[in-house]
């Protein structure tokens, strides 16, 4: 029995589809990664989950779980944004949401005094809140997620914001948890993050899963190293439409694009071959195409992403920052 399995599930503000058709299996123990840009739906996605929203169609079951009282008590939930009282002190918040949780009272001191060795807060929980710095907030939000000690933890772009060192310390922190047996589901806009903790991956964009699976077997499904062609810094699109028709001819070129975000580039795709950089310096050349820069990098999960819609996560983000917010999507 999978710790956490969500089975079609849809959600629609008004008109607005959120989330379309979602399906998720994660395994027990397992760090899995919900990865898409801004508005792609993943938060939507874990407030149904965590019970705060109620989808539209769809099942959702939490250890074997499906009424929503029963899933809370399985399920920890960190929101995006870190919401403290600031007239508390960290302890004083621990043990109001320990009373919320009715958890019992022989228990409350000795589970506080854990969680607070856990997140290394000891020095901090006699401190009010207001005090606390972005990354003390935050740790200070995981502690009271998992004061109850779910089977499920779920977190929303939990480094959001948060200085590398911060960020660096809640990736062990939540390493530490899988190696205890915790089931981790966490999203993401950071393609590093999702790539450096999740053993499985789902991206999402526009309420779908576009692609699903270990990110190393997404990365491979991409057959070669990407490359990065810009002929001018800033080069008209037919420009780059003639370079990318000249490099196609290439037997090693197993696809490629115009990104109109990055200048109207080049991004090809190419199996393994050592002189595929100076073919393709050699044949724009002949066409009398100049080469203004060139990167080759081997696949990411932004490439995976690019593959599916033809946008980077950076892209679909811009493109987003641009809609008015009332029309955003959750």
């Amino acid at each position: 029995m999978p710790a956490l399995s969500v089975q079609n599930l849809r959600k629609l503000y008004g008109n607005q589809v959120a989330v379309d058709d979602v399906s998720l299996n994660v395994e027990v123990g397992q760090i899995y990664g919900l990865l898409g840009p801004n508005g792609a739906g993943k938060t939507t996605t874990l407030r149904c989950i965590a019970t705060l929203t109620v989808p539209d169609a769809g099942a959702i079951a939490v250890c074997g779980a499906t009424e929503a009282r029963t899933i809370r008590q399985n399920l920890g939930y960190i929101a995006q944004e870190v919401s403290l009282d600031k007239v508390l002190t960290g302890r004083e918040l621990l043990e109001l949401q320990a009373a919320l949780y009715h958890m019992p009272a022989k228990t409350i001191k000795p589970r506080i005094n854990e969680v607070l060795e856990l997140l290394q807060l000891n020095e901090y929980a006699d401190k009010l809140t207001g005090t606390y710095s972005g990354g003390l907030k935050k740790r200070l939000d995981l502690a009271a997620g998992l004061l109850h000690q779910p089977k499920v933890l779920i977190l929303d772009e939990p480094t959001v914001g948060l200085d590398i060192q911060t960020r660096l310390t809640i990736w062990n922190f939540l390493r530490q948890l899988k190696s205890q047996g915790i089931t981790v589901l966490i999203t993401s806009h950071y393609l590093e993050e999702i790539d450096a903790l999740a053993e499985r991956v789902a991206i999402i964009d526009r309420g779908k899963v576009i692609a699903e699976g270990t990110p190393s077997d997404l990365k491979a499904q991409l057959g070669g190293d990407r490359l990065t062609i810009k002929i001018k810094e800033f080069a008209e699109y037919s420009e780059a439409e003639q370079a990318l028709n000249q490099l196609k001819n290439l037997a090693f070129v197993t696809s490629g694009l115009i990104n109109n975000a990055q200048g109207n580039a080049i991004n090809l795709v190419i199996s393994p071959d050592p002189a595929a950089v100076g073919e393709i310096q050699s044949s724009l050349n002949a066409a009398n195409i100049p080469i203004f820069s060139l990167s080759q990098s081997k696949p990411s999960l932004d490439d995976v992403f690019l593959s599916a819609t033809g946008q980077t996560i950076q892209d679909v983000e811009i493109a987003l920052s641009e809609i008015a917010p009332t029309k955003k999507r959750r």
